[in-house]
């Protein structure tokens, strides 16, 4: 008997040593060389790239945000084997994407130059989306309409089975999200509207990049993108003049323009031209009365963008002091409001994003045709 309660008591003990140097499981992703993904100009993302994952962070979805979102990629059975922490992601997305929605037409652009536009099975608002290859799997029926931006029908969304949702927010509160989420399906904000300027917006490529592990592809498009840019900028530094430039239109009784320091300026500066309001600064558009546009730009020689107006007659009629502009007398108004697709969504809100290079040169043969001789306009058109 004392024999067995000796050889109980060395058992337990053994037992309780071997607990005691029993190592806790490590519940944290391992410390890996990494290697941050090459941005040049976009600011609102950013990625470490480890040999068993990468970690995306999303720091600027929306104007103030306030929170950074974190996104862990793996491959599925490099996402099995990692041991982590869930509460330290937002959402863990497998690098073997093979259905997704988007919900911005900036985004369509970037599928289908990365080639995988295939994987797009959802979209709310799919007459506003223009390119020809998509809108062939739209009437083919692989591309299921999801209603409106601000009511997304959840039940159609989640009938899908994307493996992801890229969406967009303007304040973070998106109850439609929220309900995606809930369902296990991941939800990755793109921010690529908030970047101040044209070419950052354009690096949200790499974003997609990401996504569908195409880094290299996405960084070699931005590439030609950027280079084509900045040759076109060289271009218009050539000529002799620069023609004074009047943008923007009423609405109600305030006259909305660019400032001197968006990306609409930025396209203008580029392009070598005056634009009248340059020397202004801040966030979002000046909001002005008529006088004081009227004051200052009554001689501009060129009127580009003249809001969603689509004919002079158009202009005229919203407002006959439209009439007393030289730019409108001269008929040297610009507007990319005709470039649609078939169903009526407008080009420029679906391609322009991506492909600033052909917004500068369209704005450069308007100002300077000397040029761009045979240049033809991608999105910007005179108004009749």
């Amino acid at each position: 008997m004392k024999k067995l309660f000796f050889h109980s008591i060395i058992c337990l003990s053994i037992l309780l040593v071997g607990c005691k140097n029993e190592k806790p499981k490590d519940r944290t992703l391992p410390s890996l060389d990494k290697k941050a993904l090459h941005l040049k100009y976009a600011k609102g993302f950013s990625l470490e790239d480890y040999s068993t994952h990468k970690i995306l962070s999303i720091s600027n979805p929306w104007p103030e945000s306030k929170k950074t979102y974190k996104y862990l990629l793996a491959s599925n059975n490099n996402a099995d084997n990692l041991n982590y922490d869930k509460n330290a992601f937002d959402a863990i997305i497998t690098d073997n994407i093979q259905k997704l929605v988007v919900t911005s037409t900036t985004h369509i652009p970037a599928l289908e130059l990365l080639g995988v536009e295939h994987t797009l099975v959802g979209f709310p608002g799919t007459d506003y989306i223009s390119s020809e290859k998509t809108r062939k799997r739209i009437s083919s029926g692989k591309v299921r309409e999801l209603g409106k931006n601000e009511g997304i029908n959840t039940e159609v969304l989640l009938s899908l089975q994307p493996d992801i949702v890229v969406g967009f927010g303007v304040d973070g509160v998106n109850k439609t999200f929220e309900t995606v989420k809930k369902a296990g399906i991941p939800v990755i904000y793109n921010g690529d509207w908030v970047e101040s300027s044209a070419l950052a917006k354009a690096e949200w490529i790499k974003f997609f990049g990401v996504l569908f592990n195409k880094e290299k592809e996405a960084d070699s498009i931005f590439k030609d993108i950027e280079n084509n840019y900045n040759e076109a900028k060289k271009i218009a530094s050539q000529a002799k003049s620069s023609p004074t430039v009047l943008s923007g239109a009423m609405h109600k009784d305030v006259w909305y323009l660019p400032n001197g320091t968006s990306p609409e300026a930025q396209f203008l500066k580029d392009a070598n031209v005056n634009y009248l309001w340059s020397e202004t600064t801040g966030k979002g558009s000046l909001a002005l009365n008529f006088e004081t546009v009227f004051e200052k730009g009554q001689d501009a020689e060129l009127w580009i963008n003249p809001s969603y107006y689509g004919s002079l007659e158009q202009i005229e009629n919203a407002n006959a002091l439209y009439k007393n502009f030289e730019a409108f007398r001269s008929k040297k108004v610009y507007s990319f409001a005709n470039t649609k697709g078939e169903t009526g969504g407008v080009l420029y809100y679906e391609l322009g994003t991506t492909r600033p290079d052909l917004v500068l040169k369209d704005i450069i043969k308007i100002c300077h045709p000397e040029l761009l001789q045979d240049y033809q306009p991608f999105f910007f058109k005179a108004l009749k």
